[in-house]
């Protein structure tokens, strides 16, 4: 594939507003093992305290913010 056609395809791809909507207000993040989690993905309320799998270190909630989701 050329240039062009990269360009065309990357322009013709949809825009990340016209994502359905899944209720997801934002994702848990673990800084020290960079493990994101959805928070559609667990049974807590946004900002709530959530400890990551892995390390056991209270994960950080973020909130997503429009065209720059954390999702």
């Amino acid at each position: 594939m050329g240039l062009i056609d990269s360009v065309k395809e990357a322009f013709a791809s949809p825009t990340p507003k016209s994502r359905p909507d899944d209720g997801s207000k934002g994702a848990y993040w673990c800084d020290d093992c960079s493990i994101r989690i959805r928070d559609i993905e667990l049974d807590v309320e946004p900002g709530e305290t959530v400890t990551c799998p892995d390390c056991d270190e209270e994960m950080r909630f973020e909130r997503s913010s429009g065209r720059d989701c954390a999702c």
